[in-house]
């Protein structure tokens, strides 16, 4: 069993920025990690993907804002988020996608 926690949520104006961070409760230094989000009334979207080696892969609507990192002396997983816009507003949420293990999610909000 791993547990997921999710922090570094907040509300923030457009243009600026917030770093989450994700830490589990134990080693996962060879685990990919995603991280999502989910929007009210929209389906959760996969917003970065970090393997153990340190390759990230974005989709296009965060890609040069958004930068995955880790620290795997720490068992943390980073989100740096640049450049917020209102549509990021969602609930942000860590995960092993191998293991199915989710954190409880974080909430960000970007006001205009």
């Amino acid at each position: 069993q791993v547990q997921l926690v999710e922090s570094g949520g907040g509300l923030v104006q457009a243009g600026g920025s917030l770093r989450l961070s994700c830490v589990a409760s134990t080693t996962i230094r060879f685990n990919t990690v995603n991280w999502h989000r989910q929007a009210p009334g929209k389906q959760r979207e996969l917003i970065a993907s970090i393997t153990g080696g340190g390759t990230t892969n974005y989709p296009d609507s965060v890609k040069g804002r958004f930068t995955a990192s880790r620290d795997n002396a720490k068992n943390t997983v980073y989100l740096q988020m640049n450049s917020l816009k209102p549509e990021d507003t969602a609930v942000y949420y860590c995960s092993l996608p191998l293991r199915n293990y989710w954190g409880q999610g974080t909430q960000v909000t970007v006001s205009a």
